[in-house]
């Protein structure tokens, strides 16, 4: 009988051909052989509730049947064109009807592409060149994206950090960093430069929650100063409501960026914005001045624009987000009582649809004091509930609507073992 490659040796022969041995988005030392719902399985097969759920999209579960019927229905007909197609117009459609900023919408095939086109968009439209960013705001790979996004050293506002390699210094002088949940700090910095594009920001920064009146101010600073407002939703959009952040905390950014959800697990995002914004994607429209050129192999593919609609329409079924919400309620009320029984000093922070346990005392506000009095103690905490049967980023915790009451209680028991674990 022909034997079955073990995890050790996926992890050998991914050492061999990737750099440091993974794809750089996640541990290497475990291989995800299948998932199912709400669980997932490595190459040794063993089982867990998942709580990463691919980093986001699968907010349905792994194999939905119905997305997985469109899917089907989907591939005999062709499986990518590079032209208009009328799943991916559907599909645009829908976004526009359900997020209040959209009147257009541009399809891409990552999340990253949607806030590097975004800002560039923004560029277009105003005519000015600088980007206001928020320190530890996360927005993908471009250039602009990779500066202060976590900066191992503290430098004065607004001064950007890059974090990565190979970025010229002239992007990092066009970029103005602030410290998130600080109004004040924004104003000034608006005020003492007049050729700002826009100010980019997660609604809800990583697991970091706007103050209440903050993202209403920016909208207001942004109209005083004819700034550009993007609300970066590849992570909220279609996750915090139906509509997105920009419904749940009531307020419009002129441009968002979307992916992970409306992708139903396929490599899809948007960008969307006013017609007149989007109108710089026209070149009949604006001219070749002015025209933003945009183009990508698979941009609008039928294959994820079938998933990403199915998906919406599960998600648009009445309960569907009281659900998920109950469930991380539950899961934070889990955390939160075994902690407070072992006398360990914590904050959960985030939305119940995404949230995580930071171990301090301190209320997390921004980049800056979100952060763990002993990582250590997290990492312990993190390998504990892997041990038990729990995955997740060692950062955050996806619910999703697979979950079942199964999974909750073996999450509740390796939730006490973690506990023990660092206690």
């Amino acid at each position: 009988m022909l034997k079955l490659s073990t995890q050790a040796d996926w992890i050998a022969r991914a050492q061999a051909v990737l750099p440091a041995g993974g794809f750089g988005n996640f541990d290497p030392g475990i291989i995800i052989s299948h998932g199912h719902a709400s669980r997932v399985w490595d190459q040794d097969g063993n089982e867990y509730v998942d709580y990463l759920i691919g980093s986001g999209p699968m907010l349905l579960g792994h194999g939905h049947p119905e997305v997985m019927e469109a899917v089907l229905e989907q591939l005999p007909r062709g499986m990518t064109f590079f032209a208009n197609n009328a799943k991916g117009i559907e599909l645009a459609e829908a976004i526009v009807e359900a997020v209040p900023c959209c009147e257009q919408v541009r399809f891409v095939a990552s999340g990253g592409e949607a806030d590097m086109y975004a800002i560039r968009l923004a560029r277009a439209f105003t005519g000015r060149d600088k980007i206001l960013k928020f320190e530890g705001g996360y927005h993908g790979m471009s250039a602009e994206a990779q500066m202060s996004l976590a900066p191992d050293r503290k430098v004065n506002f607004p001064q950007a950090v890059p974090d990565s390699a190979g970025i010229p210094q002239s992007v990092a002088d066009q970029m103005l960093i602030a410290p998130y949940n600080d109004l004040a700090a924004v104003e000034a910095l608006l005020s003492e430069h007049a050729d700002v594009a826009a100010i980019i920001a997660e609604p809800l920064q990583r697991i970091i929650p706007a103050q209440p009146g903050f993202l209403k101010g920016l909208r207001t600073l942004c109209d005083k100063h004819g700034v550009l407002l993007i609300f970066d939703e590849i992570v909220t959009g279609f996750r915090l409501a139906y509509g997105g952040a920009q419904e749940r905390y009531g307020v419009t950014s002129d441009i968002c960026t979307l992916g992970k959800i409306i992708g139903g697990g396929f490599p899809l995002a948007a960008l969307g914005a006013r017609a007149d914004i989007m109108a710089h994607f026209d070149k009949h429209a604006v001219g070749a001045g002015r025209w933003l050129m945009q183009l990508g192999t698979l941009s609008g593919n039928p294959v994820a624009a079938a998933a990403g609609l199915k998906t919406m329409e599960v998600l648009s079924r009445d309960g569907a987000y009281e659900q998920l919400r109950a469930t991380g309620a539950d899961i934070q009320k889990m955390i939160r009582t075994a902690l407070a029984r072992a006398e360990i000093d914590h904050q959960i922070c985030g939305d119940e649809t995404l949230f995580d346990v930071y171990f301090t005392s301190n209320t997390c506000t921004n980049y800056r004091n979100a952060r763990h009095d002993d990582p250590a103690r997290n990492a312990e905490f993190n390998a504990s509930l892997r041990t038990n049967g729990i995955f997740k980023s060692p950062g955050k915790l996806y619910p999703s609507l697979a979950i079942t009451d199964e999974d909750l209680q073996r999450t509740q028991y390796a939730i006490d073992q973690a506990v023990r674990a660092i206690h």
